[in-house]
C-alpha cells in the first residue's frame, strides 16, 4: 500500500515509493528507494523535501499515514473548485483551421533555439534579431488558436529535449498569460522570457545535463547555477527587458524558499516568475527524459497541486489549469465505452469535459474511424474514466490532433 507522510516521520527501513515535489528542486531525480540508515533520511530533509509516499509493502508502514488513493481523490476535488473559479480564453479559429500554421511555427521555433543555444555554447551572444520573430509567430498562433500549439508540445525526443523544452515554456507562457489578461508589450516579454529562461544550461556540461541517474551533490551545484549563468548571459547580451531578465533568474524559485538560486520566498517573487515556475515545471514533468518517465498530463496537474501549498503560487496554478484544462489538448484519454481519444479542445461548458477525437478501440485492440466527441454535449453517451499513456496503448495519438490527417 502507498501512504503519505511528512518527511520527518520517516526512518530507515520504509521504503520511498515518491518524494513530493519536482526533481529539479532537489538532487534526487530518481525517487524511489530503500532507506538504509539515518544519513538517507538526513539528505531527504535537507533537500527541503516535506512530504513523501512510502510503499508499505516494501519497506516499514507508518500508521498515521495517508492513503495514496484517499488523497488524490482530495486533491481531484480540490483541483475541479479551482478550475471553475477561473476564465475560459477566448478562440477565433479551430484546431484544424490551425493545426498546419502551428506545426510550421512550431519546427522554425525548435530550430531557431537549437542555433542559438549552440551559438551560446561557442561563446557567443544572443541575438534577439532571430529571437522576436519566433515570439511574434507563436503569439499570432496562440491569438487564433491556442490549442494548436499546445497539442503540439507533447512531441519531443530526448537528444533535443532542452532545445524543445524552451520554445514548450514560451507557448505556455504566451498561453497562460494571455488567460490572465496580459497583452501587448508585456506578453511578448513573457514570451520571450520563456524562450531565453534555460540559456544558462549551456553552461552545465552535457555529461551532467543529460545524466541518465542520480547526481551527486557537486552535480546538482552546477545544475543549480544555471539560472545564475542564463541571467549573466542576457545581461552580457544587452537589449534583453526586466521580465526575460527576471524569468531567466527567478524561474526555480519557490514560495517556501526551497528553490534557488536567491532562496525568494512569498512576495518576494514576482507574479511572472511564479507564472514561469509553473510553467517550467508541468512541462518538464510531462516529457519524456533519459532519466524518467514523463506523466501524463493530467496526472501532473494533479501532482502540481498536491505540491502547491509550498511550492507554487495556488491562485496563479488555478488559473493555469482552467487555461489548459484538465484534460490538456494533445492528452489521451480512454473513455467508458473502451475508446481512446485525443484531446482536441476544451469546452466552454465543462473543463472536466472537453472535445475529444477517438481512433483507437481498448477491448478489440485495434484502430477504429474517428469519431469527434463533445463530452459536454447533454447528447453524449460516454465519459472519460482515466488519462492514459500512449506507450502503453503503443499509439501515435498526437497526428490525430490534426483533421486531415485522421
Amino acid at each position: 500500500m502507498l501512504k503519505k507522510i511528512p518527511a520527518d516521520r520517516l526512518r530507515p527501513g520504509m521504503y520511498v515509493h515518491e518524494l513530493c515535489g519536482d526533481w529539479m528542486s532537489h538532487p534526487f531525480w530518481l525517487s524511489s528507494f530503500a532507506l538504509k540508515r539515518d544519513s538517507d533520511v538526513r539528505r531527504i530533509l535537507d533537500a527541503g523535501i516535506r512530504e513523501v509516499y512510502i510503499d508499505t509493502a516494501r519497506g516499514l508502514d507508518d500508521a498515521e499515514g495517508r492513503r495514496a488513493e484517499d488523497v488524490k481523490q482530495d486533491v481531484q476535488k480540490e483541483m475541479e473548485a479551482a478550475i471553475r473559479s477561473a476564465e475560459e480564453p477566448v478562440i477565433q479559429v479551430s484546431v484544424g483551421e490551425e493545426i498546419r500554421r502551428a506545426r510550421q511555427v512550431h519546427a522554425q521555433a525548435n530550430k531557431v533555439v537549437r542555433d542559438m543555444m549552440h551559438d551560446v555554447r561557442l561563446g557567443k551572444a544572443v541575438s534577439l534579431e532571430n529571437v522576436e520573430p519566433v515570439v511574434e509567430a507563436v503569439t499570432d498562433s496562440i491569438l487564433r488558436n491556442s490549442n494548436a500549439l499546445l497539442g503540439l508540445i507533447g512531441i519531443k525526443n530526448k537528444d533535443d529535449y532542452t532545445f524543445q523544452h524552451s520554445v514548450s515554456v514560451c507557448t505556455l507562457m504566451i498561453t497562460f498569460g494571455r488567460s490572465l489578461g496580459l497583452d501587448g508589450e508585456v506578453l511578448r516579454q513573457a514570451g520571450i522570457g520563456g524562450l531565453l529562461h534555460d540559456i544558462g544550461k549551456m553552461k552545465v556540461p552535457d555529461a551532467v545535463l543529460n545524466k541518465p541517474g542520480r547526481l551527486t551533490d557537486e552535480e546538482f551545484v552546477l545544475i543549480k547555477q544555471h539560472p545564475g549563468d542564463g541571467h549573466e548571459i542576457l545581461l552580457g547580451t544587452g537589449g534583453v527587458g526586466d521580465i526575460p531578465l527576471d524569468i531567466t533568474r527567478h524561474h526555480h524559485e519557490r514560495l517556501d524558499g526551497g528553490g534557488y538560486p536567491d532562496r525568494l520566498q512569498g512576495e518576494q517573487i514576482s507574479d511572472m516568475a511564479r507564472m514561469a515556475a509553473i510553467v517550467d515545471v508541468y512541462d518538464a514533468i510531462t516529457a519524456e527524459r533519459c532519466y524518467h518517465r514523463g506523466m501524463p498530463a493530467t496526472e501532473a496537474l494533479r501532482k502540481m497541486w498536491e505540491w502547491s501549498k509550498d511550492h507554487f503560487d495556488q491562485k496563479l496554478l488555478s488559473a493555469f489549469m482552467r487555461c489548459v484544462g484538465i484534460y490538456p489538448v494533445g492528452s489521451l484519454v480512454r473513455l467508458e465505452s473502451g475508446r481512446l481519444g485525443v484531446v482536441i479542445a476544451q469546452s466552454p461548458v465543462d473543463s472536466m469535459k472537453p472535445t475529444i477525437r477517438t481512433f483507437f478501440n481498448t477491448r478489440s485492440n485495434a484502430y477504429v474511424p474517428t469519431e469527434v466527441v463533445d463530452m459536454a454535449s447533454p447528447r453524449c453517451g460516454d465519459r472519460i474514466v482515466s488519462d492514459e499513456s500512449p506507450g502503453r496503448w503503443k499509439v501515435d495519438h498526437l497526428r490525430f490532433l490534426d483533421v486531415e490527417t485522421a
